[in-house]
């Protein structure tokens, strides 16, 4: 098939390399080069880098749907629009376009967690399994027929980059698997059960915060579907103190919700729950790097009955 590509980070980059080996990749559409780091330097997004490796034409309007850039689109007469986390909406001209239309590569199990974090807010609600959909787009946000779906189970161990990238692998495989079932007339296209939705909001730094009130689960959870951005965080004597994991304890009942109520040094700071406690084994301290918190507790002293506050 000969193919426009639509997308802008590492998960849309896996699909495109597989992409690139399977079909005609014509040009790439991506976000405009962004400001990242201590210096903002302009990065170019991973799209971009591919493509460019592949000596793929890449575009990057500030705005898709002007008009000047819809007449470059439909200058080369692709089959199928491919779009995976592009950042942009597009508008209904856009997406009829092509002899297929407009295919989305998306990474939940469809109705569940349309929108922008749909790989965090699997982790962060404890759901056992997420996946891959690749859905015919229409004008609604996520809400196109599904044509394929690919499961994975979600691992105790899984945070927000590990599953990221399993899922990452997986789309570059459905995406294949799609397009040739769509190029035989074998696609199935099933209408999304609207009652069964749930919505995945773009995930703010500040939306890190821990409520320590609330269940170890939940608190664990969080912290996985936040590691390694934007990162769970709380305020240990005023100062940031941010989470990248932690593990169930047993065996402590007393105290108050966020008090640091032991140290195991061998292991790490343990913390009281609405209902139980956690141990928190990888942090970073302000001004610090991100280590195990048996290490940060040989040079740091931490008091037990210190709160861990949200402010």
């Amino acid at each position: 098939m000969k193919i426009i590509f639509m997308g802008t980070p590492e998960f849309a980059a896996a699909a495109l390399k597989r992409l690139m080996e399977a079909h005609e990749v014509l040009a790439v559409v991506t976000q405009p080069d962004r400001p990242k780091g201590r210096g903002k330097k302009l990065q170019p997004p991973p799209v971009k880098e591919a493509a460019l490796e592949k000596g793929i034409k890449v575009y990057q309007p500030e705005k898709i749907k002007k008009e000047g850039f819809i007449s470059v689109l439909k200058q080369y007469d692709a089959d199928v629009f491919v779009v995976a986390a592009y950042g942009q909406l597009l508008s209904e001209e856009i997406l009829y376009m092509p002899k297929y239309g407009s295919i989305n590569i998306h990474a939940s199990l469809l109705p569940k967690y349309r929108g922008a974090s749909p790989i965090q807010q699997a982790i962060i609600n404890g759901e056992k399994y997420s996946g891959i959909t690749i859905m015919q787009m229409d004008k609604g946000l996520d809400t196109g027929d599904m044509i394929l779906k690919k499961e994975t189970e979600i691992l105790p161990e899984d945070n927000f980059q590990t599953l990221h990238d399993k899922l990452a692998l997986l789309g570059g495989d459905a995406i294949i698997e799609a397009l040739d079932l769509i190029e035989k007339g074998d696609a199935e296209r099933i209408k999304q059960e609207d009652s069964f939705s749930t919505y995945a909001p773009l995930i703010k730094k500040e939306d890190g915060i821990i409520d320590w009130s609330q269940s170890a689960e939940t608190i664990i959870n969080k912290i996985r579907g936040f590691d390694p951005w934007p990162a769970a965080f709380s305020y240990m004597n005023g100062e940031m103190l941010k989470i990248f994991k932690a593990e169930f304890t047993e065996g402590y009942d007393k105290g108050s919700p966020g008090e640091i109520i032991d140290i195991l040094k061998s292991k790490g700071i343990v913390v009281k729950t609405g209902d139980g406690a956690v141990v928190l084994t990888e942090i970073q301290a302000l001004n610090k790097k991100r280590m195990l918190a048996a290490d940060y507790l040989r040079g740091h002293e931490i008091l037990k009955n210190t709160i861990l506050e949200n402010k």
